[in-house]
């Protein structure tokens, strides 16, 4: 059995002062240091939020159900590697790095193809040296001082 991934979470602010929960995978090594995972992938999912910008419980729920079956199929073909889930502010993103945006889509589309049509928006850019991830990961910092 695979070793469970560790995972941190901080919450920050948003521009509009909302609260946006981050979460932040640590054990990523292995990955960053394979120059072929230079290419992130966000996945967004855009929601009619509470007040407060959390979604409701149902959407809540099939939001669980996306991020775990993307990790099983990643954790059965690692192409990517899942860094970080953000949550809040009417907005959920899903972050990756891939090693090919072609079979990151096919694995994408394996993962969620008995799902309703999801309210999903896919931006892929090449980062070579984690900058993102990097500036991510200050959140764990801060949230521990």
């Amino acid at each position: 059995m695979a070793k469970e991934a560790e995972w941190w979470t901080s919450p920050q602010e948003s521009e509009s002062g909302r609260i946006i929960l981050v979460t932040g995978r640590k054990d990523v090594e292995k990955f960053r240091n394979n120059k072929k995972y230079s290419i992130r992938v966000e996945i967004s999912w855009k929601y009619s939020g509470q007040e407060d910008g959390m979604p409701d419980y149902e959407t809540s729920l099939l939001m669980e159900q996306v991020t775990e079956r993307l990790e099983a199929v990643f954790l059965k073909d690692p192409v990517a590697v899942m860094t970080g889930i953000f949550t809040g502010d009417d907005e959920r993103d899903w972050v990756f790095y891939t090693l090919s945006t072609n079979i990151f889509g096919k694995k994408l589309n394996e993962a969620l193809a008995d799902l309703p049509l999801l309210p999903l928006e896919i931006i892929c850019e090449n980062d070579p040296d984690w900058d993102a991830y990097k500036e991510m990961s200050e959140a764990e910092i801060n949230a521990g001082e």
